[in-house]
């Protein structure tokens, strides 16, 4: 697929197959989602693959609402998106570069959320990107390392379904001349 299709016909998936995700695809998404540039080359995104049911289940009851509750225990897998702290948007020395302070580190994080989600959609499994659910719990549940935080969660599986395409502004609505 080329990436503009790629691009054009990326949805949210919420609602997957029961067909499990080779471990080896998932390692190769992560691998090109690895690829992308960061704020000085300080690549602060990590990921923690989850095949495991009983901890997708714990996931969907202790740390996420049900509407994403519903979307975890229905998805073959998810990937924990962490980011090491205050690597992105910093110096050397722990100060901020700029007054975004770690604002750089979520928008590292999401170029490589959306690389890896454009990833999966060229090898046919399905994506949503998690963010409303209890980063405390969710990351106990996870054993996210001290320095790092959890930014998102992923969940992934081949698509039961059409998923219907939601209508996107245009350049009309987001762009404008200087």
């Amino acid at each position: 697929m080329d990436a503009i299709s790629c691009i054009e016909e990326r949805q949210s998936v919420r609602k997957f197959l029961s067909k499990p995700i080779d471990r080896d695809l998932i390692t190769k998404l992560v691998d090109l989602a690895g690829q992308i540039p960061s704020w000085k080359n300080a690549q602060p995104t990590r990921y923690a693959a989850i095949d495991s049911r009983e901890i997708l289940d714990r996931l969907a009851e202790e740390a996420t609402p049900d509407f994403n509750s519903r979307v975890l225990r229905g998805a073959h897998a998810a990937v924990a998106v962490t980011a090491v702290k205050k690597r992105s948007g910093f110096e050397r020395d722990g100060s901020p570069s700029t007054k975004y302070g770690d604002g750089y580190t979520f928008f590292d994080c999401g170029v490589s959320c959306q690389t890896f989600c454009l990833a999966a959609k060229d090898h046919g499994i399905g994506t949503v990107i998690l963010g409303v659910f209890d980063i405390d719990k969710a990351s106990a549940i996870l054993n996210v390392p001290p320095e790092e935080e959890l930014i998102a969660l992923i969940a992934l599986g081949y698509p039961d379904g059409e998923t219907p395409k939601v209508k996107k502004k245009d350049h009309e609505k987001l762009l404008r001349w200087l």
